[in-house]
């Protein structure tokens, strides 16, 4: 399973939810007709989308038994996620953005700048927003800083100093 997003809120009275993407493209979950929704650790059901449709940065989606608002708070909180084999191949120096969510990102010198939060696309170029102890930090997603990602051990290795 590859987690392509997470129930943010409830949306409306008419069991609509809204879903913040952990994807570059925030319309990318759309393609799917078919989720998988739970948590990390599982256990996941296989759910299909009634409806859904992409809403400023979020996507919002109707899901079958989820008739109002109070059904849908309870999803509150849950993983979207797909099965790996239903994306498209990626090259050896390509990652899915949701991959790297929540993995470790150390510098040169080995010290531990937090974890993996969010992605940000700006323009330019992909953004890591990682939190530590020290709070958050933004690290350019580009050659000359990201060293190595290690999708087998969740670890990205960066020329980057903690106090940038």
């Amino acid at each position: 399973m590859v987690i392509m997003g997470r129930v943010a809120s409830a949306h409306g009275i008419k069991g609509w939810i809204k879903i913040q993407p952990f994807t570059e493209y925030v319309d990318s979950l759309l393609e799917y007709p078919v989720w998988w929704i739970g948590h990390e650790h599982g256990p996941w059901q296989e759910t299909k989308v009634l409806e859904r449709e992409a809403h400023h940065k979020t996507i919002v989606a109707l899901l079958p038994n989820c008739p109002d608002r109070n059904a849908s708070e309870k999803l509150k909180g849950l993983l979207i996620a797909v099965p790996r084999s239903q994306l498209p191949k990626q090259a050896d120096d390509e990652y899915y953005w949701s991959d790297l969510m929540g993995m470790a990102v150390v510098n040169e010198v080995g010290e531990d700048l937090g974890k993996v939060e969010q992605l940000l696309e700006t323009g330019a170029n992909q953004v890591l927003m990682v939190k530590g102890e020290s709070g958050q930090t933004l690290i350019p997603f580009v050659a000359s800083v990201i060293k190595q990602v290690d999708v087998a051990k969740r670890v990205i290795h960066v020329d980057w100093a903690a106090d940038y």
